[in-house]
């Protein structure tokens, strides 16, 4: 039989089978304490709780830390990461130095069902959702794990598509009785499932990004089909709406394809559509993928669109690219050949 894991499982959870086995009441609390704060290897590691405990729990269940399975370095310090499934499929995640930041690019997906027609991911299709272990075994394995300072669910597959497990394993982050992170150090992005954003919000604290890429509700459709089910005009009223307050964030991801989503009427549209909102837009260079149709603008024309958001009042800076070399950037992560069947 194999063992349940232990690793992804909120207090709620632990005190549930904490209880189901008879143990003291304290023992979710000693739990999520070896799991989360001293990470404890295995069961029999974990020397607070008594013999007969280690030795109930160790009969059916695991821990359940994986190491990634490969590692690529690109050559401006950026790595991806390999990580194998339970399932036996696989992810890809990023880890991103850049100066005193450490960030961690998550994936909470195997592919994505959204089928954004500029994304490596979408091309892969969908092969299945994350469990919250599994999005946190990627922060927690990576070797570069001490030294992260931001994490970002902005890897592989639609965060709000997997919305209780996103969940869970923030709310691991998070708690004092996980690893304790501040929510402002945290960003999950969503290309905009109109129902699930407000519950997002709700249920964290975390900052939010949403995938825009085009004001003109045409023009989005063809980008990302998802736009026909949720407008994006209906995800903004959402966002209207939200108390963000004073340390939460908004932003909106804004991937540049050059002569078609950076002109002087999508500038006037953009200041239109989010003049009313706190926010700002990240800009992105397009990446090239393999049969597409798109093409990159150059740096002075990023430029030039980025200071003419500026001067209309919208904030707006040009995220640099970092591990394109090595398939890490943004819109490049799949693991389409490991998954493919034997």
């Amino acid at each position: 039989m194999t063992a349940e894991r232990l690793f992804g499982k909120t207090l709620t959870e632990l005190a549930a089978i904490t209880a189901a086995e008879s143990l003291p009441s304290y023992s979710a609390r000693q739990l999520a304490g070896w799991l989360y704060k001293r990470g404890a290897p295995e069961i029999s590691a974990m020397t607070d709780l008594s013999l007969k405990a280690r030795n109930l729990l160790g009969a059916r269940y695991e821990t359940g830390l994986t190491p990634p399975v490969s590692e690529t370095a690109s050559a401006d310090g950026t790595k991806k990461y390999l990580f194998r499934l339970s399932d036996n499929r696989f992810i890809e995640t990023a880890y991103i130095p850049d100066r005193d930041r450490a960030t961690v690019c998550l994936s909470v997906q195997s592919g994505c069902r959204m089928g954004c027609r500029f994304c490596m991911t979408g091309k892969q299709g969908f092969q299945g959702n994350l469990t919250a272990g599994e999005i946190l075994n990627q922060f927690r394995s990576l070797p570069e794990h001490a030294s992260l300072t931001n994490i970002v669910y902005m890897g592989m597959g639609e965060p709000l598509d997997n919305l209780e497990e996103v969940l869970k394993s923030l709310e691991i982050l998070t708690s004092e009785w996980g690893y304790g992170w501040s929510p402002t150090r945290i960003t999950v992005s969503t290309v905009g499932i109109t129902g699930m954003i407000m519950e997002y919000l709700e249920g964290t604290k975390c900052h939010l990004a949403v995938s825009l890429h085009s004001p003109f509700d045409d023009e989005r459709q063809a980008l990302m089909p998802v736009q026909k089910a949720h407008p994006v005009r209906e995800i903004l009223d959402v966002i209207r709406a939200f108390d963000f307050g004073r340390q939460r964030r908004v932003s909106f991801e804004y991937i540049v394809f050059k002569g078609l989503n950076d002109t002087p009427a999508h500038i006037k549209e953009l200041a239109k559509i989010l003049g009313s909102i706190r926010c700002r837009i990240n800009l992105i260079r397009f990446h090239s993928i393999p049969g597409s149709e798109y093409s990159s603008p150059g740096p002075k024309e990023m430029e030039a669109f980025r200071d003419n958001l500026n001067a209309r009042g919208i904030t707006a800076t040009i995220r640099a690219s970092r591990g394109e070399d090595i398939s890490a950037a943004c819109g490049l992560l799949s693991t389409m050949e490991q998954n493919k069947p034997i």
